[in-house]
């Protein structure tokens, strides 16, 4: 069974969303410096106008299907996450595309303005967090 079939079960599906929303204001939450201070007020703003959680169910189907690659190339011995981490260049790539593909279709400037203002960092904020959405995502498909 691929990680999608596992994750987008009608009964899994919404803990998916709700644990990746969590590990995502984990991750804005340990942010440091200038930079850091800048991206959770960012995120913060954003927060305001989208709910995270519906805006992950929403397009859960696209995100999973990111890591369906990697899952069937793991074969779920070990630490996903930290697969994901070994391979952060590629992974991280491949999110971009799609979050490039969002951020130029929405009718919302502001987020696709925020979006392009930390559009040269997110590979590494991707990254960084590869860990952490790796064990939320085998978590899951366990």
């Amino acid at each position: 069974m691929s990680l999608s079939e596992k994750l987008l079960q009608p009964s899994v599906r919404p803990a998916v969303a709700k644990d990746l929303a969590a590990t995502i204001d984990s991750e804005v939450s340990g942010k440091k410096g200038l930079s850091g201070a800048a991206i959770k007020t960012a995120y913060a703003g954003a927060k305001k106008k989208v709910d995270v959680v519906s805006a992950l169910n929403d397009n859960l189907d696209q995100i999973v299907a990111i890591f369906d690659p990697y899952w069937d190339a793991f074969g779920g011995q070990g630490d996903f996450g930290a697969y994901l981490k070994g391979r952060g260049d590629e992974v991280s790539a491949d999110i971009l595309k799609i979050a490039d593909a969002r951020a130029n279709s929405t009718s919302r400037d502001q987020i696709a303005k925020v979006y392009g203002t930390f559009r040269g960092k997110a590979a590494d904020m991707i990254k960084d967090a590869l860990p952490a959405i790796g064990a939320t995502l085998q978590k899951h498909a366990a």
